[in-house]
């Protein structure tokens, strides 16, 4: 699992490549956001099964493992807990380094509960 920060004005999109270079999963699951061509055709050249489900305006709908892709709301849950810690979700911290501790921190509390 890999955490980074982004500007909230900043598609999440952007940071997905770069953050993968430093994990090496079996398979990529995200929402529609992630249908991107470019990033598609990254994750089949690592060799990494993208379950992306395809944008509505798509002109050829991909195929998408939704038995795997219920798998993510392990991750929403996650983020839901997340946000019960009131520094997390209101983001006291105004350095990015500092709130990215905040968050690892309040990860390994969740992960250990």
């Amino acid at each position: 699992m890999e955490i980074d920060i982004t500007p909230g004005q900043d598609a999440d999109i952007n940071r997905t490549e770069p953050m993968l270079e430093n994990i090496d999963p079996d398979a990529f699951l995200a929402d529609r956001a992630y249908d991107a061509d470019r990033l598609i055709d990254r994750l089949t050249e690592r060799g990494i099964t993208p379950v992306i489900p395809s944008k509505r305006n798509r002109a050829m709908p991909r195929k998408t493992d939704f038995a795997l892709y219920r798998e993510r709301n392990l991750i929403e849950r996650f983020f839901n807990k997340l946000k019960q810690f009131r520094a997390i979700a209101t983001r006291y911290d105004k350095l990015k380094s500092t709130f990215l501790a905040a968050v690892q921190f309040a990860s390994i509390i969740i992960l250990l509960n």
